[in-house]
């Protein structure tokens, strides 16, 4: 396709889109004249007449960053220069289509905000996208664009995926691409991305990190989702089960033990450190601007504050015995399977507390340990789908071809 004919394909499937999902997913839309235009210039680059969308947690040059919120472009100036990412991005030869939408200040895992509205999934619009990458995931999985940047604090980018039927790639916490998004929790953070087939993930994740070649002899297991999470919806469990069974085998009774006993009380020390680090960002705004607030996200922030020393101090000890553990593992394997999510994805009703718990159950043992991961995308005999966790010990790993190439 030219130039021209890809920005107009890209507006056209917009303007297809359902308005719910068009409201949701969208922040800011690039007009198809000054797309086109750099398209135009950027063809000869390696992601040359690419169009992406950017999750609104990044910077464009003369456009408010708002974060899935009402006010922050009111406390915030509009930015002069685009963010790392997308500069990095656009030297690759992709060009920004616009800004994809998210749960307010990406503090959320189902794709819920109640400001633009909740993010639907593209095929089930009775079911929600996931979060809080929600209109990132959405973008791709509706066939507007081929790839869409995303965060992932606590699995913002594996879980919308799962729900999808993505790909989904993570960074690593503190990496360049994520220094300069609006932060939800820096010590987690990460910077990532959404491609629908694993040949569009394969070339940018060559892009972004590395082309390397698959390896020989890669080494790698699973543990079951009933080890994880008894509660999990059982076609699920099932589905995820036998898709890591064909890529590795279940982890040695050993191994399982020692990694399940450092994960207790993952999930508490994912909220306690990631919800404390949020209240820090947004201190000075709760009071002035609660009326603004996605009340339920008003409410984590300012409970966060309230948090004794000793809670920080112990989620902290817990973070390091996460790494410990982690480190040990990646002496002996080079890759471990998880599921991604524990259903599929939810009705609004089905999306409550514990619900959260239960997916960061799953989530939050990569994210306290600041692991890179690929998230591949379980089909499910009701036309839903599943996810997998494909954990590694750094981005450029070799495990990440051989998956993909599979």
């Amino acid at each position: 396709m030219s130039p021209n004919q890809v920005a107009h394909a890209v507006h056209t499937r917009i303007a297809a889109l359902p308005p719910a999902l068009r409201s949701a997913a969208i922040a800011w839309l690039r007009p198809e004249t000054e797309l086109a235009a750099d398209l135009a210039q950027q063809q000869s680059k390696p992601l040359g007449n690419l169009p992406y969308f950017l999750k609104d947690l990044f910077d464009l040059a003369g456009v408010p960053t708002k974060a899935g919120s009402t006010f922050l472009d009111q406390v915030r100036p509009t930015p002069t220069h685009d963010s790392e990412i997308a500069a990095r991005i656009h030297g690759l030869g992709a060009c920004c289509a616009g800004k994809s939408q998210l749960v307010e200040f990406a503090s959320g895992l189902t794709g819920e905000n109640p400001h633009y509205g909740d993010c639907p999934h593209p095929q089930f619009p009775d079911r929600l996208s996931g979060g809080s990458s929600s209109g990132s995931a959405a973008l791709v999985a509706a066939g507007v664009v081929p790839l869409a940047i995303g965060t992932d604090t606590g699995g913002s980018i594996r879980v919308p995926a799962a729900f999808c039927g993505l790909h989904g790639f993570r960074l690593t916490p503190r990496d360049t691409l994520i220094s300069d998004a609006f932060p939800l929790a820096p010590t987690m953070d990460t910077a990532g991305w959404f491609t629908a087939s694993a040949d569009d993930m394969l070339s940018t994740w060559k892009v972004f990190v590395g082309d390397m070649k698959p390896a020989a002899g890669l080494h790698g297991c699973h543990i079951p989702m009933s080890a994880l999470l008894p509660s999990a919806e059982k076609d699920v469990g099932i589905a995820c089960d036998a898709a890591a069974a064909q890529l590795c085998p279940i982890a040695p009774t050993s191994t399982q033990n020692r990694l399940l006993e450092s994960w207790e009380n993952s999930v508490d020390a994912y909220l306690t450190i990631g919800m404390s680090e949020a209240h820090a960002i947004h201190r000075d705004w709760l009071e002035p601007y609660q009326k603004y607030y996605d009340p339920v996200i008003w409410q984590r922030f300012n409970d966060a504050g309230k948090y004794p020393t000793d809670k920080i101090e112990t989620a902290r000890a817990k973070l390091k015995e996460i790494w410990k553990a982690w480190r040990d593992f990646f002496f002996d394997f080079d890759f471990l399977i998880l599921p991604a999510a524990p259903c599929a994805a939810p009705r609004k009703a089905d999306c409550t507390v514990e619900l959260r718990r239960a997916i960061i159950r799953l989530t939050a043992p990569a994210s306290l340990g600041g692991l890179p991961v690929l998230s591949i995308p379980v089909p499910l005999p009701s036309g839903l789908s599943a996810g997998l966790q494909i954990i590694v010990p750094v981005a450029n790993s070799p495990v990440i071809p051989w998956i993909l190439s599979r």
